[in-house]
């Protein structure tokens, strides 16, 4: 297998094999992110792809079970591509039980459903999307390059495909100015086409990006730990579901998961009872950079 540059993938797919199918992001200008932002984007051939697919068949044997594809946005590759691709891996790993990319609303838009089912047939499990947040105002600032309204349209999409779909909350990402909007707008945004998973995520300071300047110039606010635990709070609190809900990343300062709606209650006394933690006894801002 050869890679380029750091690859990144969800916790979630700690055991899946990694191939990349695309270098970098086509989008790469959100503010918050510094994961691609040394990599120019494109599509890696097929044929360089299928001889990485063969090389891991030589290496771990064919009972792989699991496939992560980076990098950013592999989605945007052309289905007859993708479905060439997928093909190829189920007949190499005859075990497989899931392949999965990396997705956000811009470029799932650029599918239709016919397409998505084609590469849901083809054997494409999940996708994994940034949505971030629900407010049009935060989503503009951090430039996802998308609006809530298309973030809403692309999910029921995948959903009605047949396609699992992940996706990602930035509790922190609209600072103080806009927490509230942040969670109650994310809230109605996934109770709008629900999707399978809502993983949460804290947002951390990344170095050399334009989120962390303005934070540096004092033009962006972080949460304190009981400002993220109350917009964390906020924003489950308005979920209706169904959906599973996910704290799986370290960064956190609440383990909270569950299915909502039927977990909700017992979600919000554990974050009830964190908020009684005196706060300097969580990890402060400092230790938070990147």
């Amino acid at each position: 297998m050869r890679y380029e540059g750091t690859v990144y993938r969800p916790p979630s797919e700690a055991e899946s094999l990694l191939i990349q199918a695309t270098i970098g992001c086509p989008h790469n200008q959100c503010t918050f992110c510094g994961m691609y932002r040394n990599k120019k984007f494109r599509i890696r051939p097929v044929a360089d792809i299928k001889e990485d697919l063969l090389a891991a068949r030589d290496y771990y044997g064919n009972k792989v079970q699991s496939i992560f594809f980076p990098d950013g946005n592999t989605i945007l590759m052309k289905t007859d591509q993708l479905v060439e691709i997928l093909n190829y891996a189920r007949e190499m790993f005859p075990y497989l039980m899931r392949m999965t990319v990396y997705g956000s609303a811009r470029y799932l838009k650029l599918k239709t459903i016919d397409e998505l089912r084609r590469l849901r047939e083809a054997g494409l499990t999940r996708i994994h999307s940034g949505m971030e947040s629900g407010d049009d105002e935060v989503l503009r600032r951090i430039k996802k390059g998308f609006t809530s309204a298309q973030m809403i349209e692309a999910g029921l999409k995948v959903r009605e495909a047949g396609i699992e779909l992940s996706e990602y909350i930035l509790i922190g990402i609209g600072g103080r100015e806009r927490t509230q909007e942040h969670a109650l707008e994310s809230a109605r945004v996934l109770n709008a086409f629900t999707p399978d998973f809502v993983r949460i995520r804290t947002y951390v300071p990344w170095r050399r990006t334009p989120l962390y300047e303005d934070y540096q110039k004092g033009h962006f606010l972080l949460l304190s730990p009981h400002e993220a635990l109350i917009e964390t709070r906020l924003l489950i609190a308005n979920l209706e579901g169904p959906f599973e809900l996910l704290s799986d990343h370290a960064l956190n300062f609440a383990w909270v998961n569950g299915n909502i709606p039927a977990d909700k209650p017992e979600l919000l006394k554990s974050l009830d009872r964190l908020l009684e933690i005196p706060e300097n006894e969580f990890r402060q801002v400092e230790d938070r950079y990147l």
